[in-house]
């Protein structure tokens, strides 16, 4: 099978976005504030949103599974304050507890955090623990910049996220390190803060020694790991200069990019760069890139194209596509076997 390891709701009904709009009016005007029973979303709105969009392309695509968070640059943790983003990540990963449940085949939930800028991580705690034992999430997206491109959290080694990570390795679940919308006007929210993030998240890791630790901690970081694959040299060299060990034994036990890597050279240099172990399909559609390519006629970010046209063995094909999915997900490969993938 083909598991596709970065799937965000982006296609939730309008009512989602309305609601949502509703409660950053609220800041100003608390009369306007909405609660969370103002929002209805019926399920055929939901099985609507998902036939005609992310399943039709799943099907088209022959993707047969997604894990399925809610919409990055919705998460938008610097609007409001914990209490806000509280009530929005509980919103959002209820919807995708939904469409999990009416589509248990295609969908594995993970989880949106309530993060807010300067505010204790730990905090954080209850939503994760309810997503996890209640909604049968497989996984976190976890915000390395609650601030919106300020950078004002500390790295991610730093001890302050440490109670996080104790209930990651309690249960054996992966992070996506997942940055939202941009608030500052330097940073394009897809085009520049999220691949600045993946890259500064690589190199934070490098810098610290957080593995030893959590030696069962496991990352993984979106957009085929940023600029780390091209630039593997000065991360290694880096690395050295810093008394680190060589990155396989440093970080890379820890440590996996995914495959969304809009053209055939990038997905050739991520392949040709990075241990196969460590690359997790995927395709993160329906989200940034969705035109169709003039150069190829067909669409950006149908990744499996260029996945299986890099000229893998075949053993290291499957891997990418399935097996290291399921090995990084742990929770998710039990809800294949249970049934009966």
């Amino acid at each position: 099978m083909i598991i596709d390891c970065h799937g965000h709701y982006t296609t939730a009904p309008p009512a989602l976005e309305a609601w949502r709009n509703q409660q950053i009016a609220g800041l100003d005007d608390p009369s306007r504030a909405p609660s969370p029973d103002d929002l209805r979303i019926g399920d055929d709105e939901l099985r609507e949103s998902i036939a005609a969009n992310q399943l039709r392309l799943m099907d088209e695509r022959g993707i047969d599974l997604t894990v399925f968070s809610p919409r990055a640059s919705f998460m938008a943790h610097h609007i409001g304050d914990f209490a806000v983003s509280s009530q929005w990540a509980t919103i959002c990963n209820e919807l995708c507890y939904r469409v999990s449940t009416l589509f248990p085949d295609r969908f594995a939930p993970a989880a949106m955090l309530p993060q807010s800028p300067g505010v204790d991580p730990a905090t954080c705690i209850p939503e994760l623990i309810r997503c996890v034992e209640d909604l049968g999430a497989v996984a976190i997206n976890l915000n390395p910049d609650p601030s919106g491109g300020h950078w004002t959290a500390p790295p991610l080694t730093d001890r302050i996220w440490y109670p996080i990570y104790e209930k990651m390795a309690e249960y054996d679940i992966p992070a996506m390190i997942h940055v939202s919308t941009s608030c500052n006007p330097a940073f394009h929210t897809t085009g520049a803060h999220y691949l600045n993030a993946d890259t500064t998240a690589f190199m934070q890791l490098i810098q610290g020694d957080l593995f030893t630790d959590f030696p069962t901690l496991k990352f993984v970081i979106p957009h085929g790991g940023g600029a780390a694959p091209y630039h593997w040299g000065r991360f290694r060299g880096l690395a050295m200069a810093l008394k680190k060990p060589e990155l396989e034994q440093h970080v890379m036990n820890n440590v996996y990019f995914d495959t969304c890597v809009y053209h055939q050279p990038g997905i050739d240099l991520l392949l040709k760069v990075v241990p196969t172990k460590n690359v997790l399909f995927a395709s993160e559609m329906i989200g940034a890139v969705r035109d169709i390519d003039p150069r190829t006629g067909q669409y950006f970010d149908d990744t499996r194209r260029y996945v299986e046209a890099a000229g893998l063995p075949g053993d290291e094909l499957a891997a990418v596509l399935e097996r290291n999915a399921r090995a990084v997900y742990p929770r998710l490969d039990a809800r294949l076997v249970e049934a009966g993938r």
